[in-house]
């Protein structure tokens, strides 16, 4: 057995120390690790210092850095200075050693345990708070900024008489202040009790007092600065009470006072401040008294007072004096939420005109002619067609178009013509063959424009292109084509650099090209390719031969993408458009200001009322917002990103709105003027869809003025469903050029309908002056149609046109073999006190991957029509005589005296006769054409038939003047409407 006694007994066994190698091996890796973790966050910092340098907006790099480290450093050491010297003031506070119990007993193996080490101990608790609180602080970057920088708004709110500007910009930042100092003393009161606890201050078991007369003092001093704390909180309520939401009969989302605010709840604050500062001072007077007696029984006093006055006695007027007469109470505060939400959203000058709903012409022939002067009605549904954009213009694979093209306005002879237009921008899942040097080398950019006429389709069904073809060429003149940045483009290229890259391809083989722009960032620098090498895990970019002299890395390629990195103070629009301006193609986003802090203004969920049908099936339309509830928003900027250098401008486009003035004092020369806008530019800007969506949802309830009609709820409307497809979704608005029916000319507009709520008959038309430059531009015009009657909402057209046997007869055939039908935008225009519903039908088959215009279907005042081209359903359904059109976009199923195309009759005239032959011809043809779903055949028979038409016709019209006899009794072929 060993010996147990204090020295060894043999010889004492040495453990061999590393050798000088191993450990100095060992401490070069831990050196090397500690300097790859120091790079990797130096290279994220690094980078994002050059992107932001490489965009011209350095300064919002910096100003948010230093910002951030400012709330950093100063609410960080504010902590820790608290939690430290409280816990240092506890220890000094220690009482003097004496008998021990054993509670003390235990203790002191804990004390003699930290006693070596509690410097460190201090500085590690202090620093781990302190390092909690500033990056806490730190994140509040935006709250500091529009305190500091807020600008008055100039209007007052209704209770308080204080300017918006103190709700908006400054009460924000009271709360923060109040809730780092709330959690400062909870803390500083944590970690000083346990303090005194440890070194005997506090006893729980020991026999004596509970607590020294120097911890006592010490904790109530601590306790009575969180009482301090919640008298200001009782107070900043008060003003909280004007943008506080709570839910109530009339919306789920209301905001401000209500009458148990005003007459319950904002005098049982201002009372409990009071008890509150009461309980406060008799906690610090512990100080003298040495007694907890008082703050406990004033402390028991607040808490009671805050459940009978804050709790019971508002439930009590709510119950007693409310409910019994709510409309009568509460209209007053009706009112001033319906000003201030009205307001605050931009629809105060909106526009509310009572409008029949059925016509007031009993002859409707004489309307015909009026359909063209009322709208431009487009029969390209924009979300429809880019697959056809797709397979008729993608030329090679590794180029693609949106999902959701977008219409603009280009002028064409003259006149403006709505357009639909996309861009042809590069896929990377089409390249050939993918490597890194394919990726991010040789494929980098998309190349041209592809637009069509909104309002006209081919005989074949197909878009009527003007730009087109690769490299693009038709109705924009010349213009810079290469797309670097674009709505596709998510991964970085380098370019510019030794590698040279794929252009375009044309029957001549493929052109390469090297970028030309200053754009990106140099990666000559060996510093600049490691960080990035270390910033995108990609080793390559720091050794690849690929990467030379001019080399330059672009990055952060979407449009929304660089507008949200370069003004990260902006919430953006879901759809970005590109437009041609003055040679260069431009990515048009729109931005806007928001706030959450605009007093008695309702609340609304951007995410949830910007969501419609498009964005359920296309999340890059998404709006980005940076905060997602709201009560204020404005469209106060407007910018532009270059698709080829990537040059971001941002504009000033709402003047007055004071939050924008707020973050350009922030971020000074970051907005441009609206002066700066170029008369090429403001012709294609337009009214964004995203704040349309936002002002729809808020007019379903927000269109009435009069207090008691919004209370009992019966004017509320809804945003019908798209009945187009079966997504469930909201309808999306469109843009369309139209006038309303005070308006004297068609302006581009924004367009949508409103149902009742809960029924399907159409309540409301709404429209926005959408054409940026015109004098009303923004105005919101709604037409009102009467209770009482019941036209047909979308969701009932689009059952209506399914419900007629015939039109239903013809949709089955046009789904025969392996077709799909697809329905485009159901788009609604004012007409004659009634509404004209308009829809293109779209069919994928026949062995085509594309959607083709086959049909149009029209209604109007109850009547119905479904054919081969909008002039010929405008023609049935106003009773005009049909005149001869453009072949028709495609084909009509069946053989009966309705489908089809009827064979002209004979004739004596030798060339008629022969033109005659060959229409008859073409019509058979283009019946064998249909039993085959042979689209492109069908097409072709029907210009054949065309053509043969036109000539029986020249030939019957010579014959008339004498040139080729006949007589004039012989027949004239009259094309059938399906002609």
């Amino acid at each position: 057995m060993p010996d147990r006694g204090g020295g060894p007994t043999g010889p004492r066994i040495r453990v061999g120390r590393p050798s000088r190698r191993v450990r100095t091996l060992l401490m070069t890796l831990g050196v090397l690790a500690v300097l790859g973790m120091v790079f990797t966050m130096f290279a994220g910092f690094w980078t994002d210092w050059l992107w932001y340098r490489s965009v011209n907006y350095s300064s919002v790099f910096t100003t948010t850095l230093w910002t951030k480290i400012g709330l950093f450093f100063v609410f960080g050491l504010l902590m820790a200075v608290a939690v430290g010297f409280n816990i240092w003031l506890a220890h000094r506070l220690r009482p003097p050693l004496s008998a021990m119990s054993m509670e003390q007993q235990n203790l002191d193996r804990y004390r003699m345990g930290i006693a070596p080490y509690k410097k460190w101990l201090l500085l590690g608790i202090t620093a781990l708070v302190g390092l909690i609180a500033g990056a806490s602080a730190s994140s509040q970057w935006r709250t500091w900024l529009m305190w500091v920088n807020g600008v008055p708004f100039g209007q007052k709110d209704p209770q308080f008489k204080l300017d918006v500007s103190f709700y908006a910009f400054d009460l924000p930042w009271y709360r923060f202040l109040l809730g780092f100092g709330f959690a400062a003393a909870i803390l500083s009161v944590i970690a000083a009790a346990l303090t005194h606890y440890l070194y005997g201050g506090l006893r729980i078991t020991s026999p004596g007092a509970r607590a020294t007369a120097a911890a006592t003092g010490h904790l109530s001093v601590l306790i009575g600065i969180f009482v301090a704390l919640k008298a200001v909180a009782y107070w900043l309520d008060r003003y909280g009470l004007a943008v506080k939401s709570s839910d109530f009969k009339a919306t789920d989302s209301w905001t401000g006072l209500r009458y148990v605010d005003a007459n319950a709840y904002l005098p049982a604050k201002t009372i409990l401040f009071c008890i509150a500062v009461i309980c406060a001072l008799l906690f610090f007077a512990t100080l003298w008294r040495r007694t907890w007696q008082l703050p406990v029984i004033g402390f028991g006093l607040m808490v009671l007072s805050a459940i009978l006055i804050g709790g019971l006695y508002p439930a009590i007027v709510q119950k007693f004096q409310v409910q019994p007469n709510e409309q009568a109470k509460e209209a007053p505060y009706v009112e001033k939420n319906l000003k201030a939400t009205r307001e605050a959203y931009g629809i105060d000058d909106s526009k509310v005109t009572d409008y029949p709903g059925t016509s007031q012409t009993e002859d409707k022939t004489k309307l015909r002619d009026d359909v063209g002067n009322t709208a431009s009605i487009r029969i390209m549904d924009p979300n429809i067609v880019s697959p056809t954009f797709q397979q008729l213009q993608q030329i090679r694979n590794y180029y693609a178009f949106p999902t959701n093209l977008d219409v603009d306005r280009y002028t064409k002879d003259g006149k403006d013509q709505d357009t639909v237009i996309g861009l042809r921008e590069l896929n990377l899942n089409g390249i050939p063959k993918r490597n890194w040097i394919n990726d991010h080398f040789r494929y980098t950019h998309g190349y041209g424009v592809v637009a069509a006429e909104g309002t006209s389709a081919d005989a074949g069904g197909r878009p009527e292109f003007t730009e087109s073809d690769l490299p693009s060429k038709g109705d924009l003149g010349t213009y810079e084509q290469r797309v670097y940045y674009g709505e596709r483009t998510t991964t970085y290229s380098i370019v510019g650099g030794p590698q040279k890259e794929i252009d375009y391809s044309d029957d001549s083989g493929e052109k390469t090209y090297s970028y030309k722009a200053d754009s990106g960032v140099n990666l000559a620098n060996p510093l600049n390719r490691a960080a990035y090498a270390v910033a995108f895990s990609e080793p390559q970019i720091l050794y690849s031969g690929a990467i030379g002299e001019g080399s330059r890395i672009l990055y952060n390629r979407t449009p929304k993408e660089r507008v949200e990195a370069i003004a990260p103070w902006l919430t953006i629009d879901g759809d970005a458009y590109p437009a041609v301006v003055n040679g260069k193609i431009q990515w048009i986003v729109d931005a806007y200001t928001t706030t959450n802090g605009y007093p008695y203004s309702s609340r609304t969920t951007l995410g949830d009322t910007t969501a419609d049908s498009l964005t359920a099936t296309n999340d890059q339309r998404a709006v980005v917002a940076q905060q997602n509830q709201v009560n204020y928003i404005r469209n106060s900027v407007k910018a532009t990103v270059d698709a080829y250098t990537g040059e971001v401008k941002l504009y000033q486009w709402d003047t007055q709105d004071p939050v924008l003035k707020t973050w350009m004092k922030a971020f000074p020369d970051t907005v441009e003027p609206k002066s700066e806008i170029s008369n090429e530019l403001m012709a294609h800007l337009r009214y964004p869809q995203d704040l349309f969506k936002v002002q729809r949802e808020l007019l379903t309830r927000y269109h009435v003025k009069d207090a008691t009609t919004f209370l009992s709820g019966s004017e509320v409307w809804q945003v019908p469903d798209d009945p187009t497809n079966k997504t469930g979704d909201a309808v999306p608005p469109y843009y369309l050029s139209m006038k309303m029916p005070d308006q004297q000319e068609q302006v581009f507009s924004l367009t949508t309908t409103f149902t009742p709520n809960g029924r399907d008959n159409l309540s409301a038309f709404m429209s926005v002056n959408a054409e940026a430059g015109t004098d009303d531009y923004g105005k919101i015009r709604v037409l009102k149609l009467p209770t009482s009657t019941t036209a047909a909402g979308p969701k009932q057209v689009q059952s209506q046109f399914n419900s007629e046997q015939d039109i239903a007869e013809s949709i089955r055939l046009l789904r025969g073999g392996d077709s799909e039908v697809e329905y485009g935008n159901l788009l609604a225009v004012p007409l004659d006190g009634g509404l004209l519903y308009v829809e293109p039908v779209y069919v994928r088959g026949g062995g085509l991957k594309y959607p083709l215009l086959r049909k149009v279907l029209v209604t109007y005042g109850g009547q119905t029509a479904f054919e081969d081209t909008l002039e010929q359903a405008l023609d049935k359904v106003f009773g005009a005589e049909g005149t001869p059109t453009e072949p028709p976009p495609g084909e009509d199923e069946g053989t009966g005296e309705d489908e089809g195309t009827t064979p002209p009759p004979t004739s004596d005239n030798p060339t008629v006769r022969e033109a005659l032959d060959d229409a008859q011809e073409a019509f058979e043809a283009g019946q064998e054409a249909l039993k085959k779903n042979d689209w492109e055949a069908y097409g072709q028979a029907q210009k054949d038939l065309e053509d043969a038409l036109r000539r029986a016709e020249e030939a019957q019209a010579a014959e008339g003047r004498g040139g080729s006899g006949g007589g004039e009794n012989s027949p004239s072929p009259k094309p059938s409407p399906s002609s």
